[in-house]
């Protein structure tokens, strides 16, 4: 059984800053690659930023210069500072791991996705 839970979301005024955090609990075999996604109201999901084993990052162009994200691959958690916030970054920020839950998976290469729940972020004056 994996685990991810997010914290770090509220309410904001437009233009500061947040910190998200991430952290994976529970028996997975290797992490590969871990991202944020966002959804705001009647809108689909979306990749926020993304980060390799390696730590190579890509990023939405909207947060562009704004976001930044990291990973410990120690502690098996992952973080998204995001500055100048504006009002469209209000949305629900989930944490996407993709993975092997075991040995026998990473022999086959068969990877699975896992999801937080989610930790709602409020831009608003």
């Amino acid at each position: 059984q994996v685990s991810l839970v997010e914290s770090g979301g509220g309410l904001v005024q437009p233009g500061g800053s947040l910190t998200l955090s991430c952290a994976v609990s529970g028996s997975i075999y290797r992490i590969n690659s871990m991202g944020w996604y966002r959804q705001a109201p009647g809108m689909q999901r979306e990749l926020v930023a993304g980060i390799t084993s390696g730590g190579r990052t890509n990023y939405a162009d909207s947060v562009k210069g704004r976001f930044t994200i990291s990973r410990d691959n120690v502690e098996n958690a992952m973080y998204l500072q995001m500055s100048s916030l504006k009002p469209e970054d209000t949305a629900v920020y989930y944490c996407k791991v993709a993975g092997f839950g075991s040995l026998f998976d990473s022999r086959r290469k068969y990877e699975s996705d896992y999801w937080g729940q989610g930790t709602q972020v409020t831009v608003s004056s």
